[in-house]
């Protein structure tokens, strides 16, 4: 079949969640409000780890990255959103959809890691608490951040590049509220064979190595719990873990849904809708998460709040 149009076009169209027009002011509400909460809760938690000395230890300095990238995670999608439905418009740049496109996978990605630092931060401290401060030192902890930022860039680069050697025709319509690049790639009028292999590949590696630590390390963690005699000495063992465990299955379970129901529904637009959950309300509940049940940090909002 011949091709349309073998040139880049100009923009795409986003079709997002409705094009009933009664629906758009509601839609605008409920996201704009969400957004809110996200990067307020998200800076927060960020401010309260800063100005208290006694949270500066490994477990909270992941939390603060973890909360940083939660904030860029939502921006790099939400804003553009609102934007459109505002100006009543579907259209997004071809430049803008391959730039949001990369840096939703460079903080997607970092999302995935930094939860796996974290479980292997848990491990450390829970299997091997004499041993913790040797081990976590702050230098280890940078490297493992800065770690996570290679790989998510590469990732993200490398698949940016190989969207950019795609064809697109005239009028490309991507059933999503952001340029995400399963979408995007099968939007393509030319070959996507090295497009699919690479997210294939980097699903079993990026997603599926850290996901493979987070078990290791939680089992261990369960093995290590089991055998502690007193019940205080288990719940105190197991309060330390609750929140990232929550956190861990909210991101992971509602992200593998998503992409599992993009095989056999790669054009739905209900995928849209799946999405909400990984990309805007796992970063929204983070705060909440790590927080409400956390007395240290419940006492530095506190102290930020009322400025002692």
């Amino acid at each position: 079949m011949k091709l349309r149009n073998q040139t880049q076009p100009a923009e795409f169209f986003l079709l997002g969640f409705s094009e009933d027009p009664a629906l758009q002011p509601l839609i605008f509400a409920l996201f704009l409000s969400m957004y809110l909460v996200t990067v307020s809760g998200n800076l927060l938690i960020v401010l309260a780890i800063l100005s208290d000395t006694n949270l500066h230890t490994p477990m909270y300095f992941f939390l603060s990255n973890l909360s940083l990238v939660d904030i860029c995670f939502i921006t790099t999608t939400v804003p553009k959103m609102l934007v459109n439905i505002q100006m009543q418009s579907q259209a997004i740049s071809y430049a803008s959809c391959i730039t949001q496109m990369f840096f939703f996978i460079i903080f997607a990605g970092l999302d995935d890691f930094l939860l796996a630092v974290m479980a292997y931060d848990r491990f450390v401290a829970i299997c091997d608490p004499l041993h913790y401060v040797v081990i976590m030192t702050p230098w280890l902890c940078v490297k493992l951040v800065l770690l996570c930022w290679v790989i998510g860039v590469l990732h993200a680069l490398l698949n940016s590049l190989l969207v950019l050697i795609l064809s697109f025709c005239t009028h490309v319509e991507i059933p999503h509220f952001f340029c995400e690049i399963n979408q995007v790639v099968h939007s393509a009028c030319s070959d996507t064979f090295l497009n699919d292999i690479m997210m294939y590949f980097a699903a079993v590696l990026l997603a599926g190595c850290p996901l493979a630590l987070i078990l290791y390390s939680y089992s261990m963690i369960v093995s290590s719990i089991r055998v502690i005699s007193s019940k205080q000495g288990k719940y105190k063992a197991f309060s330390t873990c609750a929140s990232h465990l929550l956190s861990i299955s909210l991101f992971y379970g509602t992200s593998l849904g998503v992409y599992l129901s993009t095989t056999t529904a790669p054009n739905s637009t209900s995928t849209a809708t799946a999405s909400v959950m990984y990309t805007v309300v796992t970063p929204m509940l983070n705060p909440f998460i790590y927080s409400l049940r956390n007395t240290d940090m419940k006492r530095a909002i506190k102290r930020l709040l009322l400025h002692k």
